[in-house]
């Protein structure tokens, strides 16, 4: 490690600035640490390092204070989560806000539109990395871009840097069952790779039992974390990206410790800062293609629960002694895919408690009671989106964000036939708990896609071309959920992630064929090994 936490110095020049240290962020910097290790890498984050390694996932913080602490140092200058030594932020409105997130204060929902009201970011080393469900599906039919002929091996890829394991529950208490009468009520007439199967997840098990979920310390990896040319620096917000004679050059830093601005001269220019303020910084950096902030995709969401029938206590579902929803080692989690038939896709939980209060005495046996995900494919459309104020700002200077967004009536129809999914797989598997399937105010699947899309040719429909290099802007590159640029109901990270190592190819590629590395000193906080 480099500098320190009392006084840093930021490098005048490097090979490859990275705005944001998400999974997608940190993927850049590891294939860049494996194919180019000569290159001058510096990762900068408007947020905190919250862990030691850098961007852990919250979940492996064992004392739960220590993690109500993290959570909340994650929620921006708004923070909600209450711990024992800081008094809780409540939103005025009431609106939907998970631990470890922050919601944007104003401007997500306009006159007579839907909205996303649960609109949220993260701000901390590992963004929003630190804090998902870990689950990554492959896309399928129309949530495969057709213009990438290498995705299949790219998501192999994106596997590996997560950690992503295909079955690790696959041992839990009936969870074959689960699969088995999902399996008989959605498999007839779906091809093999689109039937019901177990989620893959981004955890491996230790060998004490112990879960240890994927966050952007792995994706960094130990190939980050050696390369003495990679520094990361926490609590440094890039407000601007500049670009001469049609090339991205370098990044202007603002230091949130201090105050002070700095100039990082750079050869190439990654921002894989989240769907919201990857456009936002490519705005207020002049960079305004037309699609930018637009065909924004949203997942409509909805929630069920069942407890399943006709089954028996097995001696090894015990109940976890935390009581919590949480995925344990007595849980499954199955998958339903989504098909061009079926635009929809089902995330299945078995759970540790139930969400909803049990009537009488008895005590459901861990894995019992399950909780089911129906996320919905978007009708996409150029009127969904981001636009920004050249005279506002934020809560951290930069343009203010304003959502324009509204369900068609093809979605509400595709919403209507995830209703109708999501009763069917209740039935398939047990007692519904509750009337009815919940939805989920928008937003809440903190799955925001398409703001800086993806395209195979530059038609005014797309940000970045198949690289995620910016049409019209050399060196510069785009990562993140707001590259994909189809109506995607998985689960993204996975997609995003291998879009990412496409892109940090292109830039190995083009360092090492033109080996003249810019020399700089970095001091700041290292990735440490």
């Amino acid at each position: 490690m480099r500098g320190s936490e009392m006084s840093r110095s930021f490098p005048p020049a490097v090979d490859v600035a990275i705005v944001g240290s998400g999974p997608n962020g940190a993927a850049y910097a590891r294939v860049l640490s494996e194919r180019a290790p000569g290159a001058t890498i510096a990762v900068f984050e408007v947020g905190p390092a919250l862990t030691d390694p850098p961007g852990l996932h919250v979940k492996n913080i064992a004392d739960l204070d220590e993690r109500l602490v993290a959570q909340r140092r994650s929620e921006g200058l708004r923070p909600h989560t209450a711990t024992k030594e800081e008094a809780a932020y409540t939103d005025p409105t009431k609106r939907v806000v998970r631990a470890g997130t922050h919601l944007l204060p104003d401007g997500f929902q306009q006159p007579g539109e839907d909205g996303i009201p649960a609109l949220a970011m993260s701000s901390n080393v590992g963004g929003m990395g630190a804090h998902w469900t870990c689950a990554c599906p492959r896309p399928g039919d129309a949530e495969r871009p057709d213009f990438l002929p290498d995705l299949d091996e790219l998501l192999d890829d994106a596997e590996r840097l997560l950690g992503v394991s295909r079955d690790p529950f696959g041992s839990a208490p009936y969870s074959d069952v689960v699969r088995e009468r999902l399996g008989a009520e959605f498999d007839p007439g779906r091809r093999a790779e689109r039937r019901v199967r177990s989620m893959p997840l981004a955890v491996h098990v230790r060998d004490d039992g112990a879960l240890v979920w994927s966050g952007a310390d792995v994706v960094f990896g130990e190939e980050t974390r050696a390369n003495p040319a990679a520094t990361l620096f926490p609590e440094a917000q890039v407000r601007r990206v500049l670009v001469e004679d049609g090339r991205a050059v370098g990044v202007v830093v603002h230091d949130r410790r201090d105050g002070s601005d700095h100039e990082v001269r750079a050869r190439f220019v990654v921002v894989a800062a989240d769907a919201l303020r990857t456009p936002q910084l490519l705005f207020a950096s002049g960079v305004r293609p037309p699609a930018l902030g637009r065909y924004l995709n949203d997942q409509p969401q909805m929630v069920f629960a069942v407890r399943l029938r006709d089954v028996a206590r097995t001696p090894e579902a015990e109940h976890d002694p935390r009581g919590d929803t949480a995925i344990v080692q007595q849980s499954g989690v199955s998958w339903v895919p989504y098909t061009d038939e079926d635009p929809f896709h089902g995330q299945v939980m078995q759970l540790d408690a139930s969400p909803v209060p049990i009537v009488g005495d008895d005590v459901p046996a861990p894995g019992t009671v399950v909780g089911l995900g129906w996320f919905c494919g978007k009708d996409l459309q150029a009127s969904d989106r981001v636009e920004f104020d050249d005279t506002a700002t934020d809560d951290y200077g930069m343009p203010k964000p304003r959502i324009h967004y509204t369900l068609t009536g093809q979605d509400r129809e595709t919403f209507a036939r995830a209703r109708d999914s999501i009763r069917r797989a209740a039935a398939a598997l047990g007692d519904p708990l509750g009337d009815e399937p919940f939805v989920l105010p928008s937003g809440a699947s903190l799955h925001y896609q398409g703001t800086t899309r993806m395209g195979a040719v530059d038609d005014g429909t797309s940000v970045c071309g198949p690289t995620s290099e910016v049409w019209g802007v050399a060196g510069l590159y785009v990562a993140g959920n707001n590259v994909i640029p189809t109506p995607m109901a998985c689960n993204p990270t996975l997609t995003s992630v291998a879009l990412a190592i496409g892109g940090a190819r292109d830039i190995a590629d083009r360092l090492t064929a033109d080996p003249s590395a810019v020399s700089a000193e970095s001091g700041g906080h290292a990735v440490p090994a």
